[in-house]
């Protein structure tokens, strides 16, 4: 086949985020850029989107990305000459519960700190802007005057528009019907010739799993029925429109989970129904070859609860005729959040696919999937978006399984510890039937279900219970059993699915020396080490147990497992090998002040072994690596067995612990032990948010070292000091432990925000890891942390542990 075209990045899919990749990229200096659509732009689902443009997201990356977009498309129709339907009405979230309430109240603190006024509205309110609106049972509203809607062929269009002014290049009815890596480029086969790639980004939308299969990747995703239905002109609405000059606010009523527009003068309905249907998961109903601009059947049935409640919501709409409906494909990955980044274990390739709000996250998906293009990393750590989220188990039963899910409950609150029951069990620990028996609640960590709590006679256990802001749950008397028994005596935590390679090699030492900031452990001894990246940011943690002089144990998050894998691969250096062991191996910490005593009575090993040490030794006939230490900040040690042997393992701690006070417990009470010794989580508080000097981790930085990467980013930074530090706080919490990006405030001005919440049994207090301004980081000072909108009292501690500070018991 005759070569066609060449380009530096080729992208498949001619929708609304594949065009912003391509106008993105254009933008950042890559203008030798082509697009590939089989069809014709916006033939997807971009071509039936409602065009909704909302800026509310329960997670700090995606409405980051979301106000990118509102932003980008404010002044786009003029900044490439293209005119744009583009309405900015402002939008009414309505609440019916105190639940719900809070919600809109932290989200109106996330927006704040991203410079965007929401407010919270009463009923009075609400009608002011709202007319037509029954308000007697609702408890409040979140107002956005920042959303709106948007033409979704316009808003296409004028990307278009602007990348080729830029030099990019869009080849229509130009499908991609093969491709192949060469080792340094990829070859796209199409109609129209082949087109050579140094990288290809898959931008294909609900066809993202057939286009990933010419990669060798299976993409988890399934494709769901949405409906909107589009009602004539309604007299009353037009002539209230023509009054004030605009349109009304797009109404999102949440607890019954539908949208209602303002479509000219009638309206648009978009109801997410708890019943919903998947396509293309059956052999009557196969994935189509081509279903360019083409709609499904008709099925209002599904949505006559949600009918029913928009037209009590605002009784005008009863008047309306219902004009057209339209029932399109709108794709889900198995969490809700789209796909952007790299595509794991291929080279040179990302993906920018199965979007479900592809229109209002267009904008900002094409600025961070050309960062990561062109610079190999994004301005916002986005590992909610990152495709190594997904690790490979997610099969397709568990694909379709999880996307009905997330569409049926849509707008459902993300409560704190809310466990989500579908698709669950895909991985069980050696010893799931032991701790199943003991009362285990569990929860999905890369599909590892992990015992969060043990419920005792009487907790409720229902999954109803665990819709709750508060710190009360039904878990609250368990969790603070169990970090008392690892406080007084012995605790054993069961932890599949930690994430392990085996690195081996002449001059590995000396290479992971090169990767890390910190210090390479010696032979025997155990340490922890920071991956930054050129920037200096915090890129993953991971414990190094140095087995011989140039071998190691990496081990790492359950949840980290293809990216800190793709992290090592794309480093290695010939002659080195990385062996993913993950699967091979199981964990139990133990740790408590008797936690010696327990392992005495059954282990051969050396109890005396300082801290941060390990060692070969024996339980019950089975060979096990001892590590002395502890997350949980005891003494402790972590019991590293081979799946075979875990169980052997297990039941003879278990019966040496028998008379010593030993308790299992789980991941809620790990949490809170972990925030008295102001240890920090991934993907939490150690982000490509901070740098590792601002993330507080100067200790593990080996400034006598020539080489390490992010070094000169970091001395640059030590020079000039850093604007913001790490900070533990003790605060005056009530009832709400304050959630995951909770504004820090002093007087008037934001300093700061937090990583992490929660209550230290130990202490008897609410403790929040997070960063704020220098100024504000010296013990002692007074600050206020906002917690759903209130302001309540804390104190900066410092960078330390509030529990142990000299590390005395941990070292016992």
């Amino acid at each position: 086949m005759a070569e066609f075209a060449s380009a530096r990045v080729a992208i498949i899919g001619g929708g609304a985020v594949g065009v912003s990749a391509l106008y993105h990229l254009a933008k950042a200096g890559w203008q030798d850029a082509i697009l590939l659509e089989k069809n014709e732009l916006t033939a997807g689902s971009t071509w039936h989107a409602a065009g909704n443009v909302p800026t509310f997201s329960a997670s700090w990356s995606i409405m980051n990305m979301q106000r990118y977009s509102a932003q980008l498309y404010r002044g786009l129709g003029a900044a490439v000459d293209y005119p744009m339907n583009y309405h900015v009405t402002g939008s009414l979230r309505i609440g019916h519960t105190a639940d719900r309430l809070l919600e809109f109240k932290r989200v109106v603190g996330m927006g704040r700190y991203q410079g965007m006024d929401l407010a919270i509205m009463g009923p009075e309110e609400m009608r002011k802007v709202y007319p037509f609106l029954e308000t007697h049972d609702l408890t409040g509203a979140l107002y956005d005057p920042y959303d709106g809607d948007i033409d979704p062929a316009q808003l296409t269009q004028a990307l278009a528009k602007g990348a080729r002014q830029m030099g990019a290049r869009i080849e229509r009815f130009c499908p991609v019907t093969a491709l192949r890596w060469t080792g340094s480029e990829w070859i796209l086969s199409t109609p129209k010739g082949e087109v050579r790639a140094e990288y290809v980004v898959n931008a294909s939308g609900y066809y993202a799993r057939e286009v990933g299969r010419m990669f060798g990747r299976d993409i988890p995703m399934v494709s769901m029925s949405h409906q909107y239905m589009l009602f004539d002109t309604v007299p009353e609405v037009a002539a209230w429109s023509a009054e004030v000059g605009h349109k009304l606010p797009l109404l999102r009523d949440v607890d019954s989970s539908y949208y209602l527009r303002q479509e000219k003068g009638g309206f648009n309905l978009g109801p997410y129904e708890r019943h919903p249907k998947a396509h293309w998961i059956t052999p009557d109903d196969p994935f189509p070859e081509d279903f360019s601009f083409q709609l499904y059947p008709d099925d209002l049935d599904r949505l006559s609860f949600e009918i029913g409640e928009a037209m009590g919501r605002v009784p005008l709409l009863e008047k309306a005729a219902l004009v057209k409906t339209i029932n399109g494909p709108i794709p889900y990955t198995p969490d809700g959040n789209p796909l952007i980044g790299p595509m794991p274990g291929v080279p040179n390739a990302f993906e920018a696919c199965v979007f479900t709000f592809g229109i209002c996250q267009a904008g900002g998906a094409g600025k961070v999937l050309a960062e990561w293009v062109t610079e190999g990393a994004t301005e916002w750590d986005m590992w909610s978006c990152d495709p190594r989220r997904f690790t490979g188990f997610e099969d397709r039963d568990y694909a379709i399984t999880k996307g009905i899910e997330v569409y049926a409950h849509e707008y459902d609150i993300l409560y704190p510890k809310r466990v989500w029951p579908d698709g669950r069990m895909k991985k069980l620990s050696p010893v799931h039937d032991r701790t199943a028996a003991l009362g285990a609640q569990y929860g999905a960590y890369n599909g590892w279900e992990r015992a969060l709590w043990y419920a005792r006679p009487g907790d409720d256990t229902s999954e109803k219970a665990s819709h709750t802001w508060a710190r009360q749950g039904p878990w609250a008397g368990a969790i603070a059993e169990e970090c008392a028994a690892v406080r007084d005596a012995a605790g054993i935590l069961d932890l599949p699915g930690f994430s392990r390679y085996r690195l081996a090699g002449p001059g590995a030492a000396d290479w992971l020396s090169r990767q890390i900031t910190g210090k390479v452990p010696g032979v025997g001894r155990l340490g922890l080490c920071y991956f930054a990246d050129d920037k200096g940011r915090i890129v993953t943690e991971m414990s190094a147990a140095r087995l011989a002089e140039d071998e190691f144990w990496l081990i790492t998050a359950a949840t980290a497992q293809s990216h800190d894998r793709e992290w090592l691969l794309k480093h290695l250096e010939p002659g080195l090998t990385l062996v993913d062991e993950t699967e091979g191996w199981s964990t139990q910490i133990l740790t408590g002040p008797k936690a010696r005593d327990v392992l005495a009575g059954v282990a051969e090993a050396d109890l005396s072994l300082p801290w941060l040490t390990w060692q070969w030794a024996s339980i019950a006939g089975a060979k096990v690596m001892l590590m002395r230490v502890s997350f949980a900040g005891e003494l402790g040690w972590e019991i590293h067995s081979q799946v075979a042997d875990t169980a052997t393992v297990w039941d003879a701690v278990m019966a040496a612990g028998q008379g010593l006070g030993l308790k299992p417990f789980g991941m809620y009470a790990l949490d809170s032990l972990r925030l008295e010794k102001g240890y920090r989580a991934w993907k939490g508080d150690l982000s490509t948010d901070y740098t590792v000097l601002t993330g507080g981790l100067g200790r593990f930085v080996d400034w006598a070292k020539p080489e390490f990467r992010g070094r000169a980013a970091l001395a640059a930074e030590k020079q000039a000091g850093s604007k913001k530090q790490f900070a533990v706080l003790r605060i005056e919490a009530g009832a709400y432990d304050p959630t995951y990006m909770a504004t820090v405030w002093q007087g008037d001005r934001i300093v700061g925000e937090l990583t992490s919440a929660g209550w230290g049994h130990r202490v008897g207090a609410c403790i929040g890891l997070g960063c704020v301004a220098t100024e504000a980081a010296v013990p002692g000072t007074a600050l206020e942390v906002e917690i759903f909108g209130e302001r309540v009292a804390a104190v900066v501690t410092g960078d330390g542990a509030l529990w142990d500070a000299k590390n005395e018991r941990i070292r016992a």
